[in-house]
């Protein structure tokens, strides 16, 4: 579909690189959000005192809403127009951080970042298909992607920075009322400078598509996640799995029927849309739930503070940003395939890595494994992203692109429920809770923490020894599992391109 700005004067050029840079700014503040309060949960266990079921939601909620919505938001970006929904969803996303920031419990704060997720679907999928309207050149494109991916990486990474210099000065709703100020300028700068793109002839938006692609995706991450907190026998487990799997099949089923699918999933015919999909979900899913507990450990292990925490986690911030600039060309020098599988071995072997990983353990093997996560991540992040990008039709832009992000969201999402299940079950067999002791101490490193600030040193410190040392094996476990996993998928992102190249 041809763009309203034409490419063909230094003015039109000039416009189209300031776009780009309201749109960079829209993926950072989302992805900036999506771990901004890594840090601030030890913050938020002492506040709201959360149990662990409760601590996970707070931290995966947002993945997860934002997960079963993409793609519906995606296929109706197509439709209304791709900058009409980026800036109602800002607005939303702007309303919902003043929510989140004074919630008065866990349950209102869960609700707050479920409406962030809410509005951050649709941010996503609309920022992506804009720049296929904006750069209608496939290098210029690439270059733009580069641009794009390399500031959702650096947000991602970024996020705990922020959230830790925040923290050094501020209580921990402080890290979503950051959000307000930006909104407001994306709100000016976007009406402005963002062109108004669309598919021509989108047909009819077909609800029924959106009611099963909705419960398909939320019913079967819900039923992970029972299976991780309760295990598979609990009752809801099958019973929500099933009825989402069953959601899934309709929903694919309805969409070969339909003349203007909500998801064209014929789309996956291509080995590069295939590939790029799997690998984002994969080496998302085996790096969000490590990632969501490093900052617990950096803290609560290592005793670091939320500042100094950020500053331990900064060569992943640098790492993300540089590989994400380089994507394009690397991809062009050694081919997709090599690009794309090479870095989620890169990840997978640095998430191993931290199977070894002690209390003591010497800062410059963390920073060493950081690095590697943060360039793994911005390779396969925006390679990704491209690839979806340029195997789907312009005119399906919004969709397509919401199906790269999906993965990304919904990989965070497992991968905290699954992963965090591991620490978490690990943690509650090795710590013994001493008699008249609150029993929070047995369900997660904070709660013992707390615990022992009211107990005799004879038993506080055995204690809070026993719980760092319980925690810490935890998530070295499921680093190891993590790392065999993304190896895993790395030989298949290899195969699947394997005819392409």
């Amino acid at each position: 579909m041809p763009t309203l700005i034409s490419p063909a004067t230094p003015t039109a050029d000039r416009r189209r690189w300031a776009g780009l840079a309201v749109l960079v700014l829209a993926v950072l503040l989302v992805a900036i959000d999506a771990t901004v309060l890594v840090l601030a949960i030890p913050s938020i266990t002492e506040t709201m005192a959360p149990s662990a079921t409760q601590l996970l939601w707070i931290g995966d909620v947002y993945s997860f809403v934002l997960a079963g919505l993409l793609v519906s938001m995606g296929s109706l970006s197509d439709r209304i127009g791709r900058r009409r929904l980026l800036l109602g969803g800002t607005a939303a996303f702007g309303a919902a951080s003043l929510l989140a920031a004074y919630a008065g419990g866990p349950g209102t704060l869960i609700a707050a970042r479920a409406l962030l997720g809410l509005a951050g679907a649709t941010i996503m999928p609309s920022t992506l298909s804009l720049i296929r309207a904006l750069f209608p050149d496939a290098r210029e494109r690439a270059t733009a992607i580069g641009l794009w991916g390399a500031a959702a990486t650096a947000g991602a990474a970024g996020g705990p920075l922020l959230g830790g210099l925040l923290l050094e000065h501020f209580w921990w709703g402080s890290v979503f009322l950051l959000n307000l100020p930006v909104m407001a300028l994306l709100l000016v700068l976007g009406r402005w400078l963002l062109p108004e793109s669309r598919d021509p002839s989108p047909g009819g938006f077909d609800l029924p598509s959106v009611l099963l692609s909705m419960a398909g995706l939320i019913g079967v991450v819900y039923a992970v996640k029972e299976a991780a907190a309760h295990g598979p026998a609990h009752w809801q487990v099958p019973v929500v799995g099933l009825l989402g799997a069953f959601a899934l099949w309709r929903f694919v089923r309805r969409q070969l029927r339909l003349d203007a699918p909500l998801l064209d999933v014929r789309l996956f015919a291509d080995a590069r849309f295939t590939a790029a999909t799997l690998g984002a979900l994969i080496a998302i899913f085996g790096m969000g739930g490590v990632v969501f507990f490093t900052s617990q450990y950096l803290q609560l292990v290592r005793g670091y503070s939320p500042l100094t925490a950020g500053l331990a986690e900064l060569p992943a911030f640098l790492g993300s940003m540089a590989a994400a600039m380089l994507s394009a060309q690397l991809a062009r020098r050694v081919g997709a395939r090599g690009t794309l599988a090479g870095g989620m071995a890169l990840l997978g072997l640095a998430l191993g890595v931290l199977g070894w990983l002690r209390q003591d353990t010497p800062y410059l093997v963390l920073a060493v494994v950081f690095v590697a996560v943060g360039v793994a991540e911005g390779l396969v992040y925006t390679l990704s992203s491209a690839l979806v990008l340029t195997a789907a039709p312009a005119e399906k832009a919004g969709a397509a692109s919401a199906v790269s992000e999906t993965a990304y969201e919904l990989g965070t999402a497992l991968g905290i429920a699954l992963f965090g299940s591991v620490v978490t079950a690990v943690y509650t067999g090795s710590v013994p809770v001493p008699a008249g002791v609150d029993p929070a101490a047995g369900q997660s490193l904070g709660g013992a923490l707390e615990a022992a600030k009211g107990l005799p040193s004879a038993l506080g410190e055995p204690l809070v020894q026993a719980a760092r040392a319980a925690f810490t094996h935890g998530m070295a476990l499921a680093s190891l599992l993590a790392g065999v996993l993304v190896l895993a998928g790395a030989l298949l992102a290899w195969r699947l391109l394997r005819e392409r190249e």
